[in-house]
């Protein structure tokens, strides 16, 4: 069943236990067809009574709605007043977003948040430092979603379901029902919820819509590359030949020369995720969904023929852009698309997002977007063998996705889930998803255009945005968020481990220190001991647990 088609179901089976068209029976039936358990049911049910009481706005929650009229009531009691929460949050926009929302949650509880701001190359080791050490100096984390399987080592996790908080109205309102399927399973594990909506990365890319549609460019490409201008590339080759015609040229008419594209491949930062998604299409397909191990044995496929293909490819991109752009953080290689010189960036939705402020950028209202490009031959790591496809295209849900877990030590359980809550209320959430000060990017159903949700444009032109923008960067999200050909996300013990194996790696291919095989030979080799550190058996049954295998 596709996402869309799930999607739609739970559409129906929503509006059928508002309407009261389905009994409660009924209700269980169709949602055991969907895979849904009778407890997701019952929160059903109570959200949909939830939903007939919800008010617009109230003065007592000046910056939350809807909200219930029982969190009304309980804010007036002034429920935290001289509690102090302390939260570890990303050194970047996402926690800068966690300070803004501070201030405003503190005026309503009464309660007071210290947010600790740590870099990524520290953030997880930190994280896992307090937890593992016993000083539990943190109520909450803001976590990447390849953090998980390391809060289930122990036999008691290290972090709490919010199961129980979701029941009960007078916390600030929100809806997981929301949450499109792709993104919940990074908030959740076992079926239960443990992460508070926030941020829902993917990747895809982004291009200059106008340079695109500029006839005198496209009859430049058709003589100079010998085909059509694909507008916009839907394989990798096209993307190549795209890249390498916008790159060495003043494009922009700023008399400067101009790339083809942009990347942000600092070691250490996030830049692996890109060779994460644009290698999918080349081992991921509709005959294979195993891009990490092969699931009967914990074997790593890392090395095998598609992966280093995929790899070799990615490295052709560096001539497309500065050499800079290696050592580049996230916002600097923003910058070169904002500033109008670099025509293509496959990034996450901060981009748009960012490109909306005429202070900093001087591509508004010219962004287009599309699904990252596909392959026409995918390898298949468990068979072997390659296989040719008319187009094979595969989205993602590659990055942190990030948001707050709350610590199993923590002694203010209560007001630390009213806090994360409170920022992912549908006021919240919204400003964080129209603001590129926030690094959130949407996903959820109200956040986006119909016939897939129920925002409008004049919603996000209120914020700030163009028009044109919201609907070319909106629709290709949510076509992305549901595609039925994803790569699976890892999320087992020692995640983060795997990932700077493989991140010091890729960044030794693109700085041309080393071949793609060697790489990835080697990587195979360091992921083979990392596995065995954790235990094969362990990490096997976790691996299969978290992408669904059963043989």
């Amino acid at each position: 069943m596709s996402f869309e088609s799930h999607d739609r179901r739970m559409r129906d089976l929503v509006d059928g236990l508002a309407s009261g068209r389905l009994t409660r029976r009924e209700a269980l039936l169709k949602a055991a067809a969907l895979g849904l358990s009778a407890s997701f049911v019952r929160r059903l049910a109570q959200d949909v009574a939830a939903q007939e009481s919800l008010l617009d706005s109230d003065p007592a929650a000046k910056y939350e709605g809807p909200v219930t009229k029982e969190r009304v009531a309980y804010l007036k009691t002034n429920p935290y007043k001289g509690v102090t929460i302390n939260v570890m949050a990303l050194k970047a926009t996402v926690g800068d977003a966690v300070q803004y929302h501070a201030p405003r949650w503190e005026e309503e509880t009464g309660a007071h948040v210290n947010v600790a701001e740590v870099p990524i190359e520290t953030l997880h080791q930190q994280i896992f430092t307090d937890l593992s050490s016993g000083l539990n100096r943190y109520d909450a984390y803001q976590t990447g979603a390849w953090f998980y399987g390391d809060f289930f080592v122990p036999e008691t996790p290290y972090i709490v379901p919010i199961t129980d908080f979701l029941k009960d109205p007078r916390y600030p309102y929100w809806d997981p029902s929301q949450v499109i399927p792709s993104m919940a399973q990074l908030y959740t594990w076992g079926g239960e919820w443990y992460g508070v909506l926030f941020d829902a990365d993917q990747q895809i890319l982004y291009y200059r819509d106008d340079i695109f549609n500029n006839k005198d460019i496209q009859k430049k490409f058709e003589d100079k590359m010998g085909s059509a201008f694909p507008n916009p590339p839907k394989t990798m080759k096209e993307m190549h030949d795209v890249a390498d015609f916008f790159t060495g040229w003043d494009w922009n008419g700023d008399g400067q020369n101009d790339w083809g594209i942009a990347l942000h491949a600092k070691v250490n930062e996030q830049g692996f995720f890109h060779f994460l998604t644009l290698a999918a299409p080349y081992v991921i397909s509709k005959d294979n969904n195993f891009f990490w191990f092969n699931p009967d044995t914990m074997e790593p496929l890392i090395n095998s023929d598609g992966h280093v293909l995929a790899l070799e490819d990615y490295a052709k991109f560096v001539k497309d852009g500065p050499s800079a752009m290696l050592a580049w953080t996230l916002g600097e290689g923003w910058n070169l698309f904002l500033a109008g010189n670099s025509v293509m960036e496959p990034t996450w939705g901060d981009l748009p997002t960012l490109a909306q402020d005429p202070k900093s950028s001087k591509v508004q209202g010219k962004v287009g977007a599309a699904p990252i490009p596909g392959t026409t031959q995918a390898y298949n790591p468990i068979t072997k063998k390659s296989t040719d496809y008319d187009l094979n295209q595969v989205a993602n849900v590659n990055g942190g996705s990030w948001h707050g877990v709350i610590s199993r030590a923590s002694k203010n359980n209560e007001a630390t889930y009213d806090f994360l809550a409170f920022m992912a209320n549908q006021k919240n959430e919204f400003y964080n998803i129209t603001h590129g000060t926030t690094g959130v990017q949407p996903g959820v159903k109200y956040a986006f255009l119909p016939p897939y949700g129920t925002a409008t444009v004049q919603d996000y032109v209120e914020q700030g945005w163009n028009a044109h923008d919201v609907t070319a960067f909106t629709n290709a999200y949510y076509e992305g968020l549901v595609s039925p050909l994803q790569e699976s996300y890892l999320r087992i013990p020692g995640t983060a481990e795997y990932w700077h194996e493989l991140d010091v790696r890729v960044s030794a291919v693109l700085a041309g220190q080393t071949q793609a095989k060697a790489a990835l030979d080697d990587l195979y080799q360091a992921w083979l001991k990392i596995t065995d550190r954790y235990g094969k058996d362990k990490q096997l049954k976790i691996y299969q647990d978290s992408i669904g295998y059963k043989k």
